[in-house]
């Protein structure tokens, strides 16, 4: 599949806002610390993956009622489902001058991951979060994603990489006042 910036100003995939608020203390400290262990900045979008993967649950997995979509909330908090968890990462990897998208895949529901670019080049990660079934790795060659779309069940890929998440993500994340109630009002489309 051939990924298609929604913008062709690269500058947009390192650009702060509201939710990837990769100026915010808490998402400076958490790069710095990461950049600390880093010999160059594949190893460090390494670590920041693995960081997000690893030490921040899925909040469905971990039965957390919290919804988190700020990034700065996500280390916070150290909760959040796939988008805020892709935020999070976001906002870790562009705090370090590496261009980062948002993007989705549909099944049931629209489920968020992340690209990053390298060697001129998108190369798609899922930070959601590994358990039995899911076993989603940092690559920049063969994807390891959590999960693989069903085409002849109409599941798919969304080309579209994103410098901001789609309204229907946010609004869904912002009007939830806990993961059931989210759950009931995830979107089914961008």
């Amino acid at each position: 599949m051939e990924l298609i910036q929604e913008t062709p100003d690269l500058s947009a995939y390192l650009a702060a806002d509201e939710v990837i608020d990769h100026h915010h203390p808490l998402v400076r400290d958490t790069a710095a610390r990461l950049a600390k262990d880093a010999e160059d900045s594949y190893a460090y979008a390494r670590l920041a993956f693995e960081f997000v993967r690893d030490t921040i649950p899925h909040s469905q997995d971990s039965g957390d009622l919290r919804v988190t979509w700020r990034a700065s909330d996500v280390l916070e908090q150290r909760t959040g489902i796939c988008y805020a968890k892709a935020h999070a990462l976001t906002a870790l990897l562009r705090a370090e001058d590496i261009p980062t998208a948002l993007c989705y895949q549909t099944f049931d529901v629209v489920h968020g991951l992340v690209a990053v670019r390298f060697n001129g080049a998108w190369h798609r990660q899922d930070p959601r979060g590994n358990k039995p079934g899911v076993n989603a790795r940092f690559s920049l060659g063969d994807e390891r994603l959590a999960f693989l779309p069903d085409t002849a069940a109409g599941e798919s890929d969304h080309p579209v990489l994103y410098a901001a998440p789609p309204p229907s993500v946010l609004r869904a994340l912002r009007a939830a006042s806990d993961r059931p109630h989210l759950w009931k009002s995830l979107p089914t489309t961008l």
